[in-house]
This record gives C-alpha cells, sequence and structure tokens, in this order.
C-alpha cells in the first residue's frame, strides 16, 4: 500500500477507534447511572461488596480504554504500552471479579420454585461473557506488537461485556431485554465490519474470527443455560455458594 494511503488509514483508524471508546464510554454510564454512578458509587446501594468492587474495576477498564486509545490518537504510543502492562492486571481483575460477582449473584437468588431454573439458566451469561473476553485479551496481548490486530481485539472484547451495561438502559419496553442488548452489540460488531471494508475493502482477518466467536457464544449461551447439565452444574456452584456464605 503506497505511504500516502497507509498514512490516511492511520488517520482513519485514531478516528474510529477513538469514536468507538467513547461511545462504549457512554453506553456503559447509560446503563449503570441510575443504579451505579449516580447513586453515589461506592454509596450506591448494591446488593454486595463484590459487586462494588466489580462496578469499579469494570468502569476502570472503560476509562482506561479511552485513555489507551486517545493516547495512540496522540501518537504517544510509549505511554500506551507502559499503561498496558496495567490494562492486563485490570483485565485479570475483571475475569476473576466478574466469575465472583456471577455466583454471588446465583446465591442471593436461591429459591426452591420455577424461577430457580431462569437464575441458573441465566448463569451461563456472565460466564460465557468472561470466556469470550479473556480469550480475546489473551489473544490481544499475544498480538500487542501488531498495532491493527491488537486493537480490534480489545475492542471486541470490550464489546462482548457490553450487553449488561444495555440491558440495564432506561427503556421501559417489554421487549427491551436481554435479546436486545445483544443486537446492541451486533450493532457495534458490525461497525467495525463495516469500518473495515469502508477503508480497507475487506474484513480484517481479526474481525472476522474472533467477531463470529462472539456471536456464536452470545448465541448458545441461553440455550446452554437451559440444559440438564448445566443446570446440575449451575445449582452445585450455587448450593457451594451459600455454603460459604
Amino acid at each position: 500500500m503506497p505511504l500516502t494511503n497507509l498514512r490516511k488509514l492511520s488517520a482513519y483508524d485514531r478516528w474510529f477507534f477513538s469514536g468507538a471508546s467513547v461511545l462504549i464510554l457512554v453506553a456503559v454510564f447509560v446503563g449503570f447511572a441510575k443504579t451505579y454512578y449516580l447513586a453515589g458509587i461506592f454509596k450506591a446501594p448494591l446488593p454486595s461488596v463484590i459487586v462494588h468492587i466489580h462496578g469499579a474495576v469494570f468502569s476502570a477498564w472503560v476509562l482506561l480504554l479511552i485513555t489507551q486509545t486517545s493516547l495512540v490518537a496522540a501518537k504517544r504510543v510509549d505511554l500506551h504500552r507502559d499503561l498496558g502492562r496495567l490494562g492486563i492486571a485490570i483485565a485479570c481483575l475483571m475475569i476473576i471479579l466478574g466469575l465472583a460477582a456471577a455466583t454471588d449473584s446465583l446465591a442471593r437468588k436461591f429459591v426452591d420454585d420455577a424461577s430457580a431454573m431462569q437464575s441458573r439458566a441465566f448463569f451461563a451469561v456472565p460466564i460465557a461473557d468472561m470466556l469470550v473476553f479473556g480469550t480475546l485479551i489473551y489473544l490481544g496481548f499475544r498480538k500487542r506488537f501488531d498495532k491493527d490486530t491488537h486493537k480490534r481485539l480489545m475492542l471486541l472484547a470490550t464489546i462482548a461485556l457490553l450487553d449488561a451495561a444495555f440491558v440495564r438502559w432506561p427503556i421501559e419496553v417489554d421487549w427491551w431485554n436481554l435479546r436486545a442488548a445483544q443486537g446492541c452489540c451486533l450493532l457495534l460488531l458490525l461497525s467495525l465490519v463495516g469500518y473495515d471494508l469502508w477503508s480497507r475493502g475487506k474484513i480484517h482477518p481479526y474481525t472476522l474470527w474472533p467477531g463470529l466467536f462472539l456471536l456464536i457464544v452470545e448465541l448458545i449461551r441461553d440455550p446452554i443455560g437451559h440444559t440438564g447439565p448445566w443446570q446440575s452444574f449451575a445449582a452445585s456452584v450455587q448450593h457451594l455458594a451459600l455454603s460459604l456464605r
């Protein structure tokens, strides 16, 4: 590719990925404003300490994403790489706390009626989110010296977590549910696909395959959650968590 075209592509990338990170920040703020950000953050009436810590670390991740894309846009790649070490630490904490918060929620929803099946089925959602997030973060770390691949993996990893924010948007209609939130995540994924096609004339491989991975996991997690083996597994986790409280 001619040098002039490479420079244009780099400028387009800075605008797109910076804009995407700002959009993610807005999505997260709108989703958690009422129950967390505007409720005093650490003073917010959340159900447990684990949820408080999880919210703080998740917020730190989103702010770090904004910072990292801003540093790249400002051509401060040196600082970007230095902060990358912090990013890996936060990502690992997010996985641990995400699993802990999901287990805590499952334990708090212990019931012996028909709704028990649904709470155990939903346990598959955060577990699947952590699977996708952790996988893409690992690949992103491995590809940290390939900037085009790295930034796509970081963006897609974050998109994998956003259904939790979108589903909490203050939209008071019956159809605004987890599937609608999944649709919003899909739109963000499609925006990256569209950007690749517009800027490169083809879909980047690390948009295509990780994007398909994200999409497939989101489609199968609910059916898996309603299977007998998963219900048994979730019930075991639920009873273990209750015994440790």
